[in-house]
């Protein structure tokens, strides 16, 4: 397999979650400006330019983060990364899943945009105090978003808050999202994960 990466970017959720999964696969760096990657073009590979992208040992390419982390969670499922399919806990999975894709990593990203006004920028960032606050108050009895045990779900949230820092989002007054935060990096996977895209020493 590959996994087509930016550093920091929301391809660290799935690069996460093969280090969990204990698989073996090669790591493409991408340029997202540039959509320039080793050997030509990222668009070659996903049309839309952006990561995550996984290839498959057969060719097939997948794309977007939480269909990635369940694909790779679903291969070994002796290492309890998502619930079944079919059940009830699954579906909880795919809900927090669908929140940190549609109510947070798309709150951040005009945080990113630096044609974006301030003014805007303000509206979105007091927008995620309303998710983080929601998870505060869900992670307060919790070591995961699932309870007692990690899933892909939280390498997806743990990338997403780490954007917090370069974008003037303010995680000081969730303190259950913050021990959470210590808690998911101090994993040894979420560690080398990190290291290897070079976000820590």
């Amino acid at each position: 397999m590959k996994l087509f990466y930016a550093p920091g970017a929301c391809s660290l959720s799935p690069h996460i979650v093969l280090n969990e999964a204990g698989l073996s696969f090669d790591k493409v760096k991408v340029d997202t400006k540039s959509k320039a990657m080793p050997g030509g073009d990222y668009r070659s590979v996903n049309p839309l330019g952006y990561v995550p992208a996984l290839e498959l040992d057969d060719g097939t390419v997948l794309t977007e983060g939480p269909a990635i982390v369940q694909y790779i969670a679903d291969r070994v499922p002796d290492k309890k990364l998502a619930p079944a399919n079919g059940t009830l806990e699954r579906t909880k999975l795919q809900s927090w899943l669908n929140f940190i894709s549609t109510e947070l990593h798309k709150s951040f990203s005009p945080l990113f945009n630096a044609a974006m006004p301030q003014e805007a920028k303000q509206v979105f960032r007091e927008r995620l105090a309303t998710r983080f606050h929601h998870l505060d108050q869900h992670l307060a009895d919790k070591d995961y978003l699932l309870g007692k045990a990690f899933s892909v779900a939280d390498a997806y949230l743990f990338t997403v808050s780490n954007w917090a820092a370069h974008t003037g989002v303010d995680l000081s007054p969730f303190p259950s999202v913050l021990a959470y935060r210590k808690r998911v990096a101090a994993r040894p996977a979420v560690a080398a994960a990190m290291q290897a895209e070079g976000l820590i020493k």
